[in-house]
């Protein structure tokens, strides 16, 4: 089976109430049309996946994205090839969020990120930011603990 890789973006921010929200775009083409995804694309063999995922967010959303830090990688079985996609955490860079190749995109909070129809790889996305948000909530719990 022919192995796809591909860089995409858990592009975060805060909103209006201080609420992370997460990034979230809807595929306006394809076999997949109309489910969710975190944008991003193919790593081409001269690039690195951060390099890639700085290429196809300037393409796909012209604007640029400051690339954090990986937060997993999935390796997943669709009927037609395997796909092999490095996540990473990402904080919007330059320019506004365009929508060129999608047709919607929504900013859902932490707890909404389960009410659109995400494609199959992408679902265990979640799992990883819901187990990230867990970790990051219990290492600032201990740090505010105070000392018996």
């Amino acid at each position: 089976m022919k192995t796809v890789r591909v860089a995409a973006a858990v592009i975060h921010a805060l909103n209006s109430r201080g609420e992370t929200v997460i990034f979230a775009t809807q595929r306006g083409y394809g076999e997949y049309k109309d489910w969710w995804e975190f944008p991003g694309g193919k790593i081409e063999a001269y690039e690195t996946p951060e390099q890639a995922l700085r290429r196809e967010i300037r393409e796909e959303l012209d604007a640029g994205v400051t690339v954090e830090k990986l937060l997993t990688t999935v390796e997943y079985d669709y009927p037609a090839f395997h796909l092999s996609m490095d996540v990473f955490w990402c904080s919007r860079g330059d320019g506004q969020l365009t929508l060129l190749e999608h047709e919607a995109a929504r900013w859902l909070p932490m707890d909404s990120l389960h009410e659109v129809n995400w494609l199959p790889a992408d679902i265990q996305v979640l799992d990883a930011i819901e187990k990230a948000g867990r970790d990051r909530t219990d290492s600032e719990e201990i740090r505010q603990r105070k000392p018996d």
